[in-house]
């Protein structure tokens, strides 16, 4: 009789640890995008990147790319931040930047959005 309300505490243990380790799936969120904006013109070259988070999402992944990503000369940042806001001092150029929300087992789509530094 033991041995089966022993079985029974760890069964009933198990199915409790599942359900507070469960990730939430963010694969289909996306990230709202503040700053910079498609086809902004930011006239300093300290630029702020900023975006609303997306709930679940425990860090974001953002990369910066010059011109474009499609044809990329240069990948200037490639990183992963747990804040809702990045800062870089960039040359004056053209740009594009994207960002995903990311936690241990989804990731969104990414956002891609293009500005000029002049």
């Amino acid at each position: 009789m033991q041995k089966v309300i022993l079985l029974f505490i760890l069964g009933f243990g198990f199915i409790a640890c599942d359900d507070i380790i469960e990730v939430v799936d963010i694969s289909n969120k996306s990230v709202s995008i503040l700053a910079p904006t498609e086809n902004s013109a930011i006239d300093i070259t300290l630029v702020t990147f900023s975006w609303n988070p997306v709930e679940d999402a425990e860090s974001y992944h953002l990369q910066i790319a010059t011109p474009s990503f499609e044809n990329a000369i240069q990948i200037l940042e490639d990183t992963l931040i747990t804040k809702k806001n990045f800062t870089k001092t960039l040359e004056a150029a053209n740009y594009q930047w994207r960002i995903r929300g990311e936690n241990s087992n989804y990731q969104t789509p990414y956002v891609t959005t293009g500005f000029s530094v002049e």
